[in-house]
């Protein structure tokens, strides 16, 4: 089935069962590698893109559903006013270790930030909570979230 699938401000006609799960169009149909398969259970974040702005795990989220939605990867996140003050906090505060997580961390400090643009720790904490990070990075990630906002406010 041909599927219009708009990723990244553009449309892409893909063929694919509708219930093919988005990370897999993404990855392997539209050859777009940023967004990583962690676990396929929507458990780890390491998926996670945008859908009309709110983060979701593109491993069980289904391209059939997408056809009027927007869909962001992090391959466009330097386009955008919050996520390029995430990126510009990943790299001052040096958060990446092993790297295999953090796209999928900050496609979740991105919605993070635009729902609650001056979060507390705790609120850090508790929003990012899904997103496993194998090396351990939750306190660097934290800063690198703080400082993004600092970015933003100023």
């Amino acid at each position: 089935m041909t599927i219009n699938l708009r990723l990244n401000g553009k449309i892409h006609q893909v063929e694919a069962d509708p219930g093919t799960p988005l990370l897999w169009v993404i990855r392997d149909e539209l050859k777009m590698t940023g967004t990583k398969f962690g676990c396929g259970v929507a458990s780890c974040g390491a998926c996670t893109v945008h859908v009309d702005g709110e983060p979701v795990r593109s491993c069980q989220t289904y391209v059939g559903d997408l056809e009027d939605a927007e869909v962001t990867t992090i391959e466009a996140m330097s386009e955008d006013k919050t996520g390029a003050a995430v990126q510009q906090a990943w790299l001052e505060m040096d958060v990446v270790q092993c790297g295999y997580c953090q796209s999928g961390q900050i496609m979740s400090a991105v919605g993070l930030l635009n729902s609650n643009p001056s979060p507390t720790a705790e609120e850090i904490d508790s929003y990012m909570y899904g997103n496993v990070c194998r090396c351990a990075t939750y306190q660097r990630i934290r800063a690198g979230i703080q400082r993004a906002a600092e970015i933003l406010e100023a």
